[in-house]
C-alpha cells in the first residue's frame, strides 16, 4: 500500500486548500484513513478520519465544523477540505491507512503513511 498526499501550500488565513491523499494497493474496503499533522514543535496529532465501508467521519474538535473529509472509492482517493483557515492549523499534513473500519485517533495504529504535504496560513 503507497499514499501519496498533495495539495500543501501557503494561504491566507480564513483562506482554503484541498488535500488530496491517492491511495494504491488498497485491496479491501475494510479499511480507514485519516489525516494527521504535526507542526514544528509539537507531537503529530489526529485532524480527521474515514471508513472506506460505509464513509462514516470523525472530526478533531478543533477542525470540526471547518474541515470536511471526503473519499471518491472509484478514485481512491481522500479528500480534506480546509475551510477558514487559522494561522494554527500551520503543519506538515499526514495521510494514513489502516486496515479495519475503525477511525483510530492515535496514530500508532495506522500502518502506512503518505510523505505528508505543507500547509502554511498566514495572517
Amino acid at each position: 500500500v503507497q499514499l501519496q498526499a498533495s495539495g500543501g501550500g501557503l494561504v491566507q488565513a480564513g483562506g482554503s486548500l484541498r488535500l488530496s491523499c491517492v491511495v494504491s494497493g488498497r485491496t479491501s474496503n475494510d479499511a480507514a484513513t485519516a489525516w494527521f499533522r504535526q507542526a514544528p514543535g509539537k507531537e503529530r496529532e489526529f485532524v480527521a478520519g474515514i471508513r472506506w465501508s460505509g464513509g462514516n467521519t470523525y472530526y478533531a474538535d478543533t477542525v470540526k465544523g471547518r474541515f470536511t473529509i471526503s473519499k471518491v472509492s472509484a478514485k481512491n482517493t481522500v479528500y480534506l477540505q480546509m475551510n477558514s483557515l487559522k494561522l494554527e492549523d500551520t503543519a506538515t499534513y499526514y495521510c494514513a491507512l489502516r486496515w479495519g473500519s475503525t477511525v483510530h485517533r492515535d496514530d500508532r495504529w495506522y500502518n502506512y503513511w503518505g510523505q505528508g504535504t505543507e500547509v502554511t496560513v498566514s495572517s
